[in-house]
């Protein structure tokens, strides 16, 4: 049977609770000599908490995902926090409809692939540590952008990028470029509270499912919709 935890995990998802399951036996008969019962029970519920914290961080369980190919899934779970319409002339070049994702540090941090796809370019960009809150931290924090092209029609270009925010400091990317992706599969996380972005091209016949506030799910709620109307929208180029 799989155990539901991440790989990406490691080493901390051994590290930090076999630290914490050691305090909470050291703890107890160091401290019972000179601290009342109710400390040493309230300090041990603490460290309880602590514990089940660190190993539902690092959660990964299955997940069945829609195999609709008009779909683009969400890449991360978390809250929709910004629907823009901008510029982005580095890969999509034109109008693209940004989703801002925010991952609190109680959430799944797997990333997952929006919809089939092959991997251009992944780059890597060092940064500041905002708050993933802040949509300024989009643009000048650490971060990682996957450059994705759609291997059904149409075939568009699309961003994901992964960026750390003030707790995280680990972005963990498992794929390379050329390498291809189906529909939800795993290609990453970022550890400790972050946020993820979804670039897609601007169209008549994509349309968004999604408003600001809502809770989304990697590789299951679908972002974004493209409504073919006939056979010729399935051609269309960038």
């Amino acid at each position: 049977m799989r155990i539901p935890l991440t790989k990406y995990g490691l080493p901390q998802v051994v590290v930090y609770p076999a630290a914490v399951i050691a305090a909470m036996v050291v703890f107890p008969p160091a401290t019972a000599a000179f601290l009342p019962q109710w400390v040493v029970i309230t300090i041990e519920t603490v460290l309880a908490g602590v514990l089940i914290w660190a190993l539902m961080f690092f959660r990964d369980p299955d997940r069945r995902c829609p195999a609709d190919i008009n779909l683009l899934l969400a890449p991360a779970d978390g809250h929709i926090t910004e629907i823009e319409t901008i510029e982005e002339t580095s890969f999509i070049g034109g109008p693209a409809l940004r989703i801002g994702i925010f991952l609190s540090i109680f959430d799944i941090h797997i990333n997952r692939a929006p919809c089939n796809v092959r991997i251009g370019k992944i780059t890597y960009k060092k940064g500041k540590y905002l708050n993933a809150m802040n949509p300024q931290s989009g643009r000048l924090n650490e971060s990682n952008n996957l450059d994705l092209i759609r291997t059904d029609s149409p075939k568009d270009k699309l961003i994901v990028r992964q960026i750390s925010g003030a707790i995280a400091r680990r972005i963990v990317c498992d794929t390379a470029e050329g390498k291809e992706l189906a529909g939800g599969q795993r290609f990453g996380m970022i550890k400790f509270g972050s946020r993820t972005e979804l670039y897609v091209p601007v169209r008549e016949n994509a349309k968004c499912l999604v408003q600001i506030g809502d809770k989304v799910k990697a590789g299951l709620t679908p972002l974004v919709r493209y409504e073919i109307r006939d056979t010729n929208d399935a051609e269309i180029k960038n």
